[in-house]
């Protein structure tokens, strides 16, 4: 293995990828039970399993993609870690929050404020590290 990729991001990434998968055959199953080809028929149960599966394909790789370059650009592996596991947590809870409900729930807005914090911190731990403060 090169040291120079961020493994440890890819192993988040590959959790996130197993998540997106289990909405994605979520979204099959309701178009399929619904007999919905398109859009989500006024389904609320499909609805809600589509709003699953885009509000994560619409998070999370922006938050990967930039954990990797904290990664790359020499966090401690700790750090990497503990954004890594935030962001799981938090897509789960999304993925939760949304397929119980399209309403305003705890876990969706702990998914969404987890997400952005993770996305923030990430992001300023690399401009430290650029400007060599970190």
């Amino acid at each position: 293995m090169m040291s120079n990729l961020p493994y440890v991001t890819a192993f988040y990434a590959a959790l996130i990828g197993l998540l997106a998968a289990v909405l994605t055959i979520r979204v099959i199953i309701g178009r399929t039970k619904y007999v919905v080809a398109a859009g989500d028929g006024g389904n609320p149960k499909l609805a809600q399993a589509i709003r699953a599966h885009a509000n994560l394909a619409e998070q999370a790789p922006l938050v990967l993609l930039v954990i990797g370059f904290a990664e790359a650009s020499g966090m401690p592996k700790l750090v990497v870690h503990g954004l890594g596991i935030v962001l799981v947590v938090a897509r789960l809870l999304s993925a939760i929050g949304l397929s119980g409900s399209l309403a305003d729930t705890l876990p969706r807005r702990a998914g969404a404020g987890l997400t952005v914090l993770t996305l923030v911190v990430a992001s300023v731990l690399i401009l430290l590290r650029l400007g060599g403060a970190v």
